[in-house]
């Protein structure tokens, strides 16, 4: 009943009632408005997805090798092949051991001399023991240069460590293979006859003296 006391009549369309209503209607509008914020998200999904793969990317371009790295790596690996490959040469090829002493010339002969201690012959270990001492040593000593190569930045330290890895793994091999180091180039003058050595021994020599002159000579200029 209404305050007048007369019946109660449905209410108009202008009336109160719907007025009041009426605030509810953008209801349905929601489902719409959420539809809208979902570009939003999946924008910023593309752009952490962008963000990670540029972050892999440098992690990866960070992680790669060096280019003084690159130059001694490869040259450890050419010093490598190099060495085995005259070894395998003048021993089942050429058969050295049986046309020894071959004279190149005046200073220059191909002779068989297998070495049990270290590069020139020095450090003779004629037992299995010391042989193996010999090895691991080697291995370690190639580790160790190998991991100071994949961290400097200096193209001349890296290819010197570079020609001593190589030499020192080749050498290993030979001791693996055969109990001892093939050596088989001689230099002589006169009466006076150099140590007998391999392309490895070479590479050793030739890589501790680029170390030197890196580490005395450049070292000193880098500080400065």
């Amino acid at each position: 009943m209404s305050r007048s006391g007369e019946p109660d009549m449905p209410l108009g369309p202008g009336d109160d009632g719907l007025s009041e209503a009426a605030p509810s209607s953008p209801a349905p509008a929601r489902p719409a408005s959420s539809r809208r914020a979902s570009p939003a998200k999946g924008g910023a999904g593309k752009g952490a997805g962008k963000g990670t793969g540029k972050g892999k990317g440098r992690r990866k371009a960070s992680g790669g090798l060096s280019l003084a790295a690159m130059i001694g790596f490869s040259l450890a690996f050419l010093t490598l092949v190099l060495d085995q490959a005259s070894k395998l040469y003048f021993l089942f090829v050429y058969d050295l051991p049986i046309r020894e002493p071959v004279v190149v010339n005046p200073f220059l002969s191909l002779i068989v001399v297998w070495n049990r201690g270290i590069s020139y012959g020095l450090f003779q270990q004629h037992s299995t023991l010391g042989r193996w001492i010999l090895i691991v040593v080697s291995i370690a000593a190639a580790i160790g240069l190998s991991v100071w190569i994949r961290r400097t930045s200096a193209k001349l330290l890296a290819a010197s460590l570079g020609l001593i890895v190589g030499g020192a793994v080749g050498n290993v091999i030979d001791r693996l293979a055969y109990g001892a180091v093939f050596d088989f180039i001689q230099f002589q003058v006169g009466g006076w006859s150099w140590y007998v050595f391999n392309v490895a021994d070479a590479a050793i020599v030739a890589g501790v003296a680029g170390l030197l002159y890196d580490s005395f000579v450049l070292e000193r200029r880098r500080k400065a």
